[in-house]
C-alpha cells in the first residue's frame, strides 16, 4: 500500500497534462500581472488592522521588526516556491509540487489543506470588506438593516448580504477570464498602494519621536488564560512567549504573518503565465519584497504618530490620523481599505479554484470539474461551485475564531514545499530549473524551522481544528481519491499514455 500512497507524478506528466484541449488553461499573464496579483492579495486586512493589535499587545513600536521577521519567513518559503513554480509551471501550487516530489497522499493532504486555507481566507476578508462598506455607508447616513448587514444584533437569523454579494460578483469575473481579472486587479491595486503611500508620506510629518520610547517595551508575562487557547509551545514545554520584549517580537510575528498570506497564490497561476520559467520567480519574489517594505514603513509611521498603548485595534491607521487632528485622511484610508480588500478576495478565490481544478484533473476529485469553459478557457465549474459555497459561508458563518486556521494552513504548505525542494533535488537532479533556490539545503531547512516555529506560537485550539480537517481529508482520500486517481490507473504506462482517458471514461 505504501508504494501506491507515495507514488509520484512525473514533472513531464504534469506539464503534458496542461496540453489537453479540454483541460488546458489560457496563457495570458506576464511578470507584471503576477507581481500585481501578489501585491493585490498581500496588502489587505493585515496592514489596515493588525498593526494596531500587535503593537498594543505584543511588540510596541518594534512591530516593524515583527513585520520584517514574518517577511523573512515568507522570503525563505518564496525562494522554494520560485524554484518549483519555474520548474513545474502547472496549476495547483504546493499540491502540484508535492505530487512531483513527495507522492500522492502528501499531495492530497496539502491540496485539502489549501482548499481550507483559501476558502476561509476569502470568507474572512469578504466579511471584513462588508464591515468597511457598512462603516462608509453609516458615515453617509445610510444604515443597512441588521439582518442583512451583519450578524451582530441580527437575532437568530442574519445574513451578511454584502459579503456574499462580493464573492458572487468576483466569481463571475473569474469565470470570464484571467486577463479581465488582471486588469481589474491592476486598477484596484493602484488605488490600494496609493493609500498606503499616503499613509507613509503624510504620516511622516506627524511623527513624534517620543512615541518610540521605548522602541522595544519591557517584557511582561502573558496573562493566564484557558489552556486550550494557549500557544501550543506553552502546552508542550511549559514556556509561554513574552507579551513584550525581544521574544514579544517573535510572538507578534506569528500574528502579523496573516498580513503576508497570499503570495503563494501567485504560484497557482503558473499554468496561465506566458513565460513561467522567467516570470514566476519575478512575480513571487517581487511582490513579497514590495509588500514587506511597505509594511515596515507603515508600522514605523503609525507607531510614531500615536503611542502604541493608545493605538486603535479596529482601525489603527485611520484612527492615528484622527488623533493628530486630520480626520480627512481617516476617511480616505477607510475607502482605500474597502476597495483594496476586493482584490484580496478575488485572488484567494482564484487560488482555491486552481488547486481544486488541478486535483480534479488528476482524478483525486471528480473529473467533471476539470473541464474548462470552451470560450473563456477558465475552470468555470469549480469556480462557480466554490464561489457559491464561500458566499454562503461568508453570509452565515461566524469566522473570527476560524481565521487562525488560515495561518496554520499556509505555514504547513510552506513546510511541505521546502521539503519537496530537497527531495526533488535528490531524485531529479536532471530537471531543468530556470530558477534555483540558493544555498540548498540550508535555505529549505531554515524555511521548515521558521515555519514550524510560527506554527508552535499559534493557539492549541487551532491545532485541534486543523487536525480534524486533516482527518476528514484522509477519509475522503481513501473513500474516493485513491481509487479514482488517474496515476493509479496507469502505473505501468508511458508518460503519453497516462494522459489519455480510457475508452468510455467519463469526464
Amino acid at each position: 500500500m505504501s508504494s501506491t500512497l507515495f507514488r509520484t507524478k512525473k514533472v513531464e506528466q504534469s506539464i503534458l497534462d496542461t496540453e489537453e484541449p479540454e483541460h488546458a488553461l489560457k496563457k495570458s499573464l506576464s511578470a507584471l500581472d503576477l507581481t500585481v496579483f501578489g501585491v493585490g492579495v498581500i496588502i489587505g486586512t493585515g496592514i489596515f488592522v493588525l498593526t494596531g493589535t500587535v503593537a498594543k499587545n505584543n511588540a510596541g513600536p518594534s512591530v516593524a521588526l515583527a513585520f520584517a521577521a514574518a517577511g523573512v519567513v515568507c522570503a525563505l518559503a518564496a525562494l522554494c516556491y520560485a524554484e518549483f513554480a519555474s520548474t513545474v509551471p502547472v496549476a495547483g501550487s504546493a499540491y502540484t509540487f508535492s505530487y512531483a516530489s513527495l507522492g500522492e497522499l502528501p499531495a492530497w493532504i496539502i491540496g485539502w489543506d489549501l482548499v481550507l486555507e483559501f476558502a476561509l481566507g476569502t470568507a474572512v476578508v469578504a466579511v471584513g470588506w462588508s464591515g468597511y462598506i457598512q462603516s462608509l455607508m453609516d458615515n453617509a447616513g445610510w444604515e443597512m438593516p441588521a439582518a442583512l448587514g451583519s450578524r451582530e444584533g441580527a437575532g437568530d437569523f442574519g445574513f451578511d448580504i454584502l459579503a456574499a454579494a462580493l464573492v458572487l460578483v468576483l466569481t463571475g469575473i473569474l469565470v470570464l477570464g484571467m486577463k479581465l481579472s488582471a486588469r481589474i486587479t491592476s486598477l484596484v491595486v493602484a488605488i490600494k498602494v496609493t493609500v498606503v503611500l499616503v499613509v507613509i508620506i503624510a504620516g511622516a510629518f506627524f511623527i513624534d519621536g517620543d512615541n518610540y520610547d521605548p522602541f522595544i517595551p519591557k517584557a511582561q508575562d502573558v496573562p493566564a488564560g484557558e489552556s486550550l487557547q494557549a500557544p501550543l509551545i506553552q502546552l508542550m514545554f511549559g514556556w509561554a512567549p513574552s507579551n513584550f520584549g525581544v521574544m514579544g517580537i517573535f510572538t507578534a510575528a506569528s500574528v502579523v504573518f496573516f498580513a503576508f498570506i497570499g503570495f503563494d497564490v501567485v504560484a497557482t497561476a503558473a499554468e496561465e503565465t506566458r513565460n513561467p520559467q522567467r516570470d514566476m520567480p519575478r512575480g513571487i519574489l517581487g511582490s513579497l519584497f514590495i509588500c514587506t517594505a511597505l509594511y515596515v514603513a507603515v508600522s514605523i509611521v503609525v507607531t510614531g504618530m500615536q503611542h502604541y498603548s493608545q493605538l486603535s485595534v479596529d482601525a489603527p491607521l485611520a484612527d492615528a490620523f484622527k488623533a493628530t487632528g486630520h480626520p480627512w485622511y481617516a476617511g480616505f484610508i477607510s475607502f482605500g481599505a474597502a476597495v483594496g480588500l476586493t482584490t484580496v478576495c478575488m485572488i484567494l478565490l482564484l487560488g482555491q479554484t486552481r488547486v481544486f481544478f488541478a486535483m480534479s484533473r488528476d482524478g483525486l476529485l471528480p473529473r467533471f470539474f476539470s473541464r474548462v469553459h470552451p470560450r473563456f478557457k477558465t475552470p468555470h465549474r469549480p469556480t462557480i461551485l466554490l464561489g457559491v459555497v464561500i458566499a454562503i459561508l461568508a453570509g452565515f458563518t461566524p469566522l473570527n475564531e476560524l481565521a487562525a486556521l488560515v495561518n496554520i494552513g499556509t505555514l504547513f504548505a510552506f513546510v511541505v514545499v521546502a521539503i519537496g525542494v530537497l527531495i526533488l533535488r535528490r531524485t531529479r537532479p536532471d530537471l531543468h530549473r530556470a530558477f534555483r533556490t540558493p544555498w540548498v539545503p540550508f535555505i529549505p531547512i531554515l524555511s521548515v524551522c521558521a515555519s514550524l516555529w510560527l506554527m508552535l506560537n499559534l493557539p492549541a485550539e487551532t491545532w485541534v481544528r486543523f487536525g480534524i480537517w486533516m482527518a476528514a481529508g484522509f477519509l475522503v482520500y481513501f473513500l474516493y481519491g485513491r481509487s479514482h486517481s488517474r496515476l493509479g490507473r496507469h502505473d505501468e504506462t508511458t508518460v503519453g499514455e497516462v494522459l489519455k482517458p480510457k475508452p468510455g471514461e467519463t469526464e
